[in-house]
């Protein structure tokens, strides 16, 4: 252990889950999707994935209109 760090930090980099189904990295979306009439799941799938390709943990409104709007919505 590094001595800059607290006794009680567990550094979990490069670590293994326990489990093998266990996902790798949360979306914000994940667990309610199966609840989502199919046009707000498109827009979570949408958010998630540019969230990934462009290796954002949180997207500003703007992004989001973004997302929206690549989606073909338009005022």
């Amino acid at each position: 252990m590094n001595a800059t760090q607290p006794a009680n930090f567990i550094d979990r980099r490069g670590q293994q889950p326990d489990r093998q189904d266990q996902v790798l990295e949360r979306r914000q979306f994940a667990e309610s999707r199966d609840s989502l009439n199919p046009e707000v799941r498109e827009l979570a799938e949408a958010i998630d994935a540019y969230k990934l390709a462009q290796h954002r943990r949180y997207v500003t409104l703007a992004e989001v209109l973004e997302v929206i709007k690549d989606l073909g919505y338009k005022k």
